[in-house]
């Protein structure tokens, strides 16, 4: 009966490992630097607000701009 218990713990204590090892790429995207990181970085994001401006001046102002612009003329080769 002792045997059977230490065979038991071996292999719960052997699931555990091979358990521990498939997740630890997603323990380390919780608990690591990367993961303090995006959070600081959403809460950032979160935080910021979006200013909007009177598109018609911006659209008028990007046309003038563009009428000012020096053009090249292409030449006939005929």
């Amino acid at each position: 009966m002792r045997s059977v218990s230490w065979l038991f713990i071996g292999l719960l204590a052997c699931a555990v490992v091979v358990l521990v090892a498939a997740e630890w790429p997603k323990l380390l995207d919780r608990a690591g630097a990367r993961a303090r990181r995006q959070r600081q970085r959403a809460k950032r994001k979160a935080q910021l607000k979006l200013l909007r401006t009177e598109s018609d001046e911006f659209a008028a102002s990007v046309q003038r701009d563009l009428e000012r612009l020096p053009t090249i003329e292409e030449r006939d080769r005929s």
